[in-house]
């Protein structure tokens, strides 16, 4: 499969169906914690940078696989930004024509002040767009996004979005140690969320590779400060995790380069994703993956991940530090 991935187990959709409209790494911000690693080049252009209909084949041929209550969501991921994919709009009105399952759609978001991607995006079931800071300052930091893609504009297409979309519109917010986590950090974002007025406000950590080797997670007293501050203004919700069964659909070795280009694993959590082979032969794909140099083994936090071979991760050195705030 090209596309479509999965369903992988998602804190925030339980089991998700990947549909991926995006290449490896084609996005327009370069954020620091990304575990896709770093985006080499931005790009800002939108475009039919792969073919609408060949996707939308390898929906309906996954979905007919699947038995019921296997997936929960179909959500457009991208390997990067989906918004850059022209036909995104197409898409999510197709697969909502040949499935009762709901559809959602994560991004960054930095799009919504345009309005065809407003509209776009308002025929998905749920909208997942990333607000990591309350200022100017600190999303250029974080999020290192293309220079006309400014922070008063990202906001601004949050709030106007909102007032359009009927749909649920659940802000993720990506929680790094001595960044955003702290109380004057919170504080400004606590008043942007006041603002906008999203459905609610995922919290996620980065524990899987990240694009920068110096992030770190908030520790237990970071997310209980952004769980008080931000709770005060909006629902807070710290998703759970889930499991998940891929699809025995095609190739091992394809199933598993499609799982780790768009959702880094441990080797652990590919057993368990792909229990519908066994273990010698999930190991063995692995292993004749990195032997091809399809994949690679990337360190975070004492763990090892599964990669795409493509993706850019830097090299952990003793000059490796957070920029100054």
């Amino acid at each position: 499969m090209k596309y479509v991935f999965g369903p992988v187990p998602s804190r925030r959709l339980g089991k998700s169906l990947g549909i991926d409209p995006i290449p490896l790494k084609t996005c327009n911000w370069n954020c620091v914690y990304c575990q896709l690693g770093r985006t080499v080049p931005l790009t800002l252009e939108r475009g039919e940078v792969v073919p609408r209909h060949e996707l939308l084949a390898e929906v309906e041929q996954v979905l007919a696989a699947q038995h019921p209550g296997e997936v929960d969501w179909l959500t457009f991921v991208g390997s990067g930004e989906p918004t850059l994919h022209a036909g995104l709009g197409w898409m999510i009105r197709q697969v909502k024509r040949i499935t009762d399952l709901p559809v959602a759609v994560i991004t960054n978001g930095s799009l919504l002040h345009l309005p065809e991607v407003r509209d776009e995006l308002s025929a998905a079931d749920a909208i997942l767009p990333t607000l990591d800071a309350g200022n100017a300052r600190l999303f250029k930091q974080i999020n290192r996004a293309a220079p006309r893609l400014t922070y008063d504009r990202h906001v601004e297409g949050l709030y106007i979005f909102r007032r359009m979309y009927s749909g649920r519109l659940w802000i993720e917010l990506m929680l790094i140690r001595g960044m955003n986590d702290t109380e004057e950090a919170l504080q400004e974002l606590a008043l942007v969320l006041k603002m906008i007025k999203p459905d609610q406000v995922q919290i996620t950590l980065p524990l899987r590779p990240p694009a920068e080797a110096w992030v770190r997670p908030a520790d237990r007293t970071g997310l209980q400060r952004a769980k008080e501050i931000l709770g005060k203004v909006v629902p807070v919700v710290i998703p759970e995790s889930s499991q998940a069964q891929a699809a025995r659909i095609g190739d091992l070795a394809d199933t598993i380069l499609s799982v780790v280009t768009r959702h880094p694993m441990q080797e652990e959590e590919l057993f368990l994703l792909l229990s519908r082979w066994s273990c010698e032969e999930v190991h063995a794909a692995i292993r004749e993956l990195a032997a091809a140099y399809k994949i690679q083994a990337v360190e975070q936090s004492r763990h090892i991940f599964w990669s795409a071979a493509k993706a850019h991760y830097p090299r952990k050195t003793n000059h490796d530090q957070a920029p100054e705030r």
